[in-house]
């Protein structure tokens, strides 16, 4: 039972069954047919309850019962040729429904198609409706067919096999792109300048949900529409240079949108046999970076402009006590009065220069919380 577990573990393996007929298999069958001179020939394969017909010649029928068959006979003599010559006169098959009905099976010839693994999966086999016999030479071509046809199966398994990595690794790949923030793409340029995404992930629709990105690929003005109109001159001279230099392309620009955000273009170029250049990079939103540089500005800003007056009041008065000759005439009410107003200045710019910035974290807090939204 464990043998013939591995045995149909190992036909399901070659994903044969109920494909498709291929022509190099069916041209074995023939010259195995038009070899031995007659008129069935097959290359079979033995599943669990059926012997199916891959390449047929001279029959119709897509499969037998597997008890009926005469192929089973061959599943544990992988190197032996299985000739019956008449079998009417042999007590396995005289009764057998194949032989007493369609399609009359008097002579049979087949030579087990044996797997690396040593299991056997089918024959390829020739039949007559009358007694037959064939010379030890035409054994021998059955069996070089045979060989043929498993290397054949071999190296289709294999092909399969590394399809279907193939399709997972792209699958998978298919995945991450996906799901990178931001989005990738792959945009080639010719020798006159016209412009063609080859690819952009799924995750540009997180930049830009309403963009159906089928239209873009095959439009990309679709795609330079989305950037601000006054920032499309700096967008297509960065573009020019890194065609022409095959340096990284690399711009930042804004959206012409009503909201003030921005995105980066990087992508690295590469030249063709044909001339033309192709960029592999990625679309970012860089809002809450720029967000972050114009609020570190402007905290420059304020400290250096605002607080400069306050600043300079204190200085001034510490200046003043510093200097005054004889402490006990210094008139501590008014020096108090002048430090407690600059103090109080001081205390509501703070206050006031805190709800500004923690109006505008919250801002990209709640554009980072969208982007996260979309994602899942």
């Amino acid at each position: 039972m464990k043998s013939e577990n591995n045995r149909l573990e190992d036909l399901k393996s070659y994903k044969i069954l109920d494909t498709n007929p291929e022509d190099e298999l069916n041209e074995l069958a023939e010259i195995a047919s038009l070899t031995c001179n007659a008129p069935i020939s097959l290359i079979t394969f033995i599943d669990k309850d059926r012997q199916w017909f891959k390449a047929k010649i001279g029959l119709d029928i897509p499969e037998t019962s597997r008890s009926h068959s005469f192929c089973q006979h061959t599943l544990n003599k992988p190197k032996e040729v299985f000739v019956i010559n008449d079998s009417l006169k042999d007590d396995r098959f005289k009764d057998n429904p194949l032989v007493i009905n369609q399609p009359n099976i008097r002579f049979y010839a087949g030579v087990p198609l044996e797997t690396p693994d040593g299991n056997v999966l089918g024959t390829l086999c020739v039949i007559d409706h009358k007694p037959h016999t064939i010379s030890k030479n035409q054994e021998k071509v059955l069996q070089i067919l045979s060989k043929k046809a498993m290397d054949y199966l071999n190296t289709r398994k294999i092909v399969l096999n590394q399809k279907n990595k193939i399709d997972s690794n792209t699958e998978n790949l298919r995945k991450l792109t996906d799901n990178i923030p931001g989005g990738i793409f792959q945009v080639r340029m010719n020798l006159d300048g016209e412009l063609k995404f080859d690819f952009l992930s799924e995750g540009i629709k997180q930049l830009h949900p309403n963009v159906d990105l089928a239209e873009w690929k095959k439009d990309p003005a679709i795609g330079f529409q989305l950037i601000h109109p006054e920032d499309l001159p700096q967008f297509f001279e960065s573009l020019k240079q890194s065609y022409k230099n095959l340096t990284e392309w690399y711009n930042e620009y804004r959206l012409n949108s009503e909201d003030d955000e921005w995105h980066m273009v990087k992508a690295t170029p590469e030249k063709l046999k044909d001339g033309s250049v192709v960029w592999y990079g990625s679309f970012q939103d860089i809002t809450s970076h720029i967000e972050y540089e114009k609020t570190m500005e402007q905290i420059a800003f304020d400290i250096s402009h605002v607080l400069r007056r306050p600043v300079t009041s204190l200085l001034g008065l510490t200046s003043l006590i510093t200097n005054e000759e004889d402490l006990n005439k210094i008139n501590i009410h008014e020096y108090s009065e002048n430090i407690q107003e600059v103090a109080n200045e001081l205390e509501k710019f703070t206050k006031d220069l805190n709800d500004i910035y923690h109006k505008k974290r919250e801002k990209i807090t709640d554009r980072s919380k969208r982007y996260k939204a979309f994602e899942r």
